[in-house]
């Protein structure tokens, strides 16, 4: 049985940058999303998800100025995976994730970002 292969945020950010069959692609990609995945579906190897986290904690979110992962937050969840708490970390991971990228609600309460731009 072999296993599928995740593609490294790294990865993606190359293939994004200088071509390949994933070029041209219209929706924008963002790199600290794309490693949030990673760091998801590492959730086993406490020592990757710290190197994700790390990298999240060297890119800055211009809402809350701050890092997008502090290192309170790293310490706390490499701590928790280590200590075999998979799903407190996948959980704060989560809440980390959607401080950075809030997701759209459901009800038409509010614009969504794209729409405030596109009214008359």
């Amino acid at each position: 049985m072999t296993e599928e292969r995740i593609e490294s945020a790294a990865e993606k950010a190359f293939k994004r940058r200088f071509g390949g069959k994933d070029k041209g692609r219209t929706k924008r990609e963002d790199y600290a999303l794309d490693l949030f995945r990673e760091a998801a579906a590492y959730l086993d190897d406490p020592d990757r998800v710290n190197a994700v986290l790390r990298e999240l904690g060297k890119l800055y979110n211009p809402v809350t100025n701050t890092p997008i992962v502090d290192l309170e937050t790293r310490q706390r969840i490499v701590t928790l995976l280590r200590e075999a708490a998979r799903e407190s970390a996948a959980k704060m991971l989560d809440n980390q994730r959607r401080l950075y990228a809030p997701l759209e609600r459901d009800d038409n309460a509010g614009l969504r970002s794209q729409e405030q731009w596109d009214t008359q």
